[in-house]
């Protein structure tokens, strides 16, 4: 809600189910001194009055409009011109006119029309909400509440008109979100338009039939539930398809050409095509609100910011395995889809990250099975066996997925759009996009060398020898990636060790890696044999455990399966120089990959300098070591971890910022960072900036706290450890969460 009205006098030309809804829930809300209606049904108008859902009515549009800072038009599409020319004469200077209907671009047009050029206070809208009821009698005005609005600003807008309109709509409870008009009308299109269309033919086409009593009669709740929109008000609807004639006449072409492809695969006994297409939808059906293009109309389900509540815990006992390994899951969907047969994946992290890698695969003509329990089948294409993907491939918040997909993507055929959220939309991605370049590819990226990636295709890439200047498994893996096509040997020497999955992988589907010393190099030309995976539990979410182990008194906690890969154990060798109790039981080998079983006692942890051969063998576990250094006695030095930096949040000054919320003092260096311990940790409030392991480190910080901890932005956990707080909870960790 406003802390006061936004306007003074809001004037709605349209009484029906959208603008009487609007009406009601600003008169609600208190955000307009007076709310006019007109509409030309005198009896709408008289009931809009007596139920209160109007301050005033007016018997003219003239008699609305005149003296309003805010005009809404709620009319039938159709209607806008005759409206608009009505509303011209009496809008006053400075007044806003905004719209509430389907199409933007008729809108913009009848403006144009009516007052020769756009007014600079218009802001057309479209609010996403409806009913099946119609008229002032079905107005709501909790019809907006967490429903989109969407504005289309016209170019040269006045900011504070937008952000009064913006504010009105949030006071009444809609989540808005801005897009260009163009964009809008050819979203809608495909997204409301068309099903609407589909729903009125096939209940028309059935209707027609001999036997129509029957189909109606027995239809499936399936079926009631598509076709419940061809009870929408046609006249609306006549008037929206021909506004939006263009935009809908492209994705009718384009249903009508996929649906031909599908009856040829009936028709052909085609299987592979039909799964393809129909594991394809389902993923998208089921995963729709994690992995969309950032423009269009639905975010996702988990809009609201999440928060951690946290009160001072006590000891972690029990024994648990976290999830698989994010690492190896991204790299066993990528090898998978690429290699020749079916490959099954047993551990797969189903998080957001994950699961975006999954479906650009999809999108790019991969038939796979699942997830279902960690469980997924890839039927894979052979090494040039992609499609061209129908629009950008969206991938979330993973920095590992565009890394290692520009580096696939760089040799296709065809060009390709990597795009991600907006914590994504700010990582550099000029580490991979130059070598790539040296190698021929052809990579235009944003301001500073940000998302989105636009890749050229039919670049053909040369193998190149590439001396990194910073130890970064997500570069290496970027060119060993490119390196499987490019002409020649693609060689890559590193600083220091990093994680290795990918060179691993790649051997395990039989595909020649050479190593010498720090040098790792691939030829191009080669093919992938599927093979089966099985996934260990993920160290760095191992590592959250370990900590919250070591510090909290009386602690005894076991973890199964975690992955040992020589080039992740940094964290095990930086605690144990700590001093803190852990043993390593029951040593294996899963999938090429070896593991253990893992007991932690608590311990008194004891300050280092950190060794650097450990430094990129720990990299994404120094958020959780920092709370054990400032647990710790004596001083812990952190130096060489300026890829920290560049990680989902400035890692190293956001932790420094957290601890300093908590009262702890730290001392922040260019390239890392020195931590005082033995200070006490307090209550108090932690930003942790959209960052997942920033979040769950404060979690741990929780055990030995002096008051309660809250820790905001805290949706992002989800992209690496679906269920940490149920499972930090099962072990003692006191948290509890709450949307912003």
């Amino acid at each position: 809600m406003a802390d006061g009205p936004l306007f003074r006098r809001v004037a709605i030309i349209g009484l029906g189910l959208i603008g009487g809804s609007l009406a009601s829930a600003i008169r609600r809300a208190r955000l307009a001194d007076t709310v006019v209606g007109a509409d030309q049904r005198a009896d709408e108008l008289a009931l809009g009055l007596s139920l209160g859902i109007v301050d005033e009515t007016a018997d003219s549009i003239a008699g609305a409009v005149t003296g309003a800072d805010l005009v809404v038009v709620a009319v039938p599409v159709r209607a806008t011109e005759q409206v608009l020319r009505e509303i011209r004469p009496h809008l006053g200077e400075g007044a806003l006119l905004t719209d509430v209907g389907s199409t933007k671009a008729s809108f913009v047009e009848a403006v144009r029309t009516v007052f020769g050029k756009e007014p600079v206070a218009m802001i057309p809208g479209h609010p996403i909400a409806g009913s099946e009821k119609s008229g002032i009698t079905a107005a709501n005005p909790d019809l907006f509440d967490r429903h989109m609005v969407i504005l289309t600003p016209p170019e040269g807008a006045d900011s504070r008109h937008l952000k009064r309109l913006r504010a009105l709509w949030e006071g009444c409870g809609a989540t808005v979100l801005t897009m260009s008009v163009a964009r809008h009308d050819e979203v809608l299109a495909a997204t409301s338009h068309l099903p609407h269309l589909i729903a009125f033919s096939l209940v028309d086409t059935l209707a027609g039939e001999d036997d129509n009593l029957d189909i109606f009669r027995y239809a499936a709740g399936g079926f009631r539930d598509f076709t419940r929109i061809a009870a929408s008000d046609p006249v609306m609807w006549h008037d929206i398809f021909l506004s939006n004639q263009q935009a809908v006449l492209r994705v009718i072409d384009h249903f009508t050409h996929d649906l031909d492809q599908l009856r040829a695969a009936i028709a052909d006994q085609d299987s592979a095509t039909l799964l393809r297409v129909f594991s394809r939808a389902k993923a998208a059906r089921d995963h729709f609100s994690k992995m969309l293009s950032g423009q269009a109309y639905v975010t996702k389900t988990n809009q609201k910011p999440l928060t951690f509540l946290l009160e001072p815990g006590h000891k972690v006992t029990g024994d648990i395995r976290v999830p698989g390994d994010k690492s190896i899951s991204h790299r066993s969907i990528m090898l998978g889809a690429l290699a020749d047969g079916i490959t099954e994946v047993k551990g797969f992290l189903e998080g957001e990250d994950s699961l975006a890698t999954l479906q650009a695969f999809r999108d790019m003509g991969v038939t796979i099975e699942g997830p279902d329990h960690g469980h997924v089948r890839l039927h894979g294409v052979g090494i040039d066996g992609l499609q061209a993907p129908r629009g950008p491939l969206y991938l979330g918040n993973s920095g590992t997925g565009m890394r290692l997909f520009s580096g696939l993507l760089a040799p296709q055929p065809f060009s390709s759009e990597l795009t991600g959220d907006a914590s994504l939309s700010k990582r550099p991605m000029g580490r991979v996009a130059d070598p790539l370049r040296a190698m021929g590819a052809v990579i235009e990226t944003a301001e500073g060398g940000r998302p989105p990636m636009k890749i050229q295709g039919g670049r053909p890439l040369k193998g190149i020898h590439y001396d990194m200047p910073v130890a970064s498994a997500q570069v290496k893996s970027c060119l060993l990636l490119a390196g499987l096509y490019a002409e020649g040997t693609t060689s890559v020497s590193e600083p220091a060790p990093t994680r290795d999955h990918t060179e691993r992988m790649l051997a395990g589907f039989g595909y020649d890696v050479h190593r010498d010393g720090a040098t790792v190099s691939v030829t191009g030309g080669g093919r992938l044999t599927a093979t089966s995976i099985d996934i260990p539990a993920d160290i760095s979410s191992a590592a959250f455990f370990l900590v919250a182990a070591s510090i909290a008194p009386d602690s005894d906690l076991t973890l199964r399966q975690v992955g040992m890969n020589p080039t992740r154990v940094g964290v095990i060798n930086i605690l144990r120089l700590m001093g803190a109790n852990i043993e390593v039981l029951d040593e294996r080998e899963v999938g090429g990959e070896p593991v253990a079983d893992l007991r932690v006692q608590s311990a008194a942890l004891r300050g280092i300098e950190i060794p650097l051969s450990d430094v990129p063998l720990a990299i994404d576990e120094f958020p959780v070591l920092f709370i054990a250094a400032t647990c710790a006695d004596g001083e812990t030095v952190l130096r060489g971890a300026e890829e920290l930096r560049v990680k989902e949040s400035d890692r190293i000054q956001v932790m420094a910022d957290g601890l300093a919320a908590l009262g702890v003092a730290t001392t922040v260096t260019e390239d890392g960072i020195v931590i005082r311990g033995g200070q006490s940790i307090g209550g108090g409030t932690v930003d942790s900036h959209g960052d997942h392991r920033i979040a769950m480190s404060f979690a741990v910080a929780s055990l030995v706290a002096k008051g309660p901890i809250k820790v905001t932005d805290c949706a992002n956990v989800a992209t690496s450890f679906p269920g940490f707080v149920e499972l930090a909870r099962g072990v003692g960790i006191q948290i509890t969460t709450a949307e912003e």
